[in-house]
């Protein structure tokens, strides 16, 4: 099974609503918690895609199966949101496609870091971020939750002077 990874397109919008309910659900993360939201998913096209960041998919098949989005803080930091990966799909690498896919396009939009936040119930992503070179900043208690804040330094491609 291959993943193919993509942007975002508007008929993506139910499916990718589904991914997040189901991946949040997986994990015990509801509507009400303190950190679930959802509201950002109708308006894509404004809060990620026109600003400079962006949103991509992953398919297997025909069958969106991951995501993730770029949202810009400021001309140098991203924050990284959105990482699902169906939980049948999971263990297959496609959170690590994804992340690696993510990190690529925000070092061509010309960011030159990222900051992203889960929480300790979300322990395969906690083990993604921290094997691919994420460090922790801070964690914050939200509810009966605890948040767990990251970043990373992008590595950018060197300007070559003639």
């Amino acid at each position: 099974m291959k993943l193919r990874i993509r942007r975002y397109r508007w008929s993506d919008l139910d499916t990718i609503l589904a991914l997040h309910r189901i991946s949040l659900a997986e994990v015990g993360l509801v509507p009400g918690d303190g950190v679930y939201y959802d509201d950002d998913f109708p308006r894509i096209q404004e809060l990620y895609l026109a600003c400079g960041g962006d949103f991509l998919v992953g398919e297997v098949g025909s069958r969106v199966v991951a995501m993730g989005g770029l949202r810009p803080i400021d001309s140098e930091t991203a924050e990284m949101c959105r990482l699902r990966v169906h939980p049948e799909f999971q263990r297959r690498g496609f959170g690590q496609a994804m992340l690696a896919a993510l990190e690529e396009r925000a070092v061509r939009l010309g960011f030159r870091a990222l900051r992203g936040d889960t929480t300790l119930n979300q322990e395969a992503a906690l083990s993604l971020y921290g094997r691919h070179g994420w460090r922790e900043t801070s964690r914050s208690q939200v509810g009966h939750l605890v948040v767990v804040y990251l970043e990373k330094r992008l590595v950018t491609a060197p300007i070559l002077e003639h």
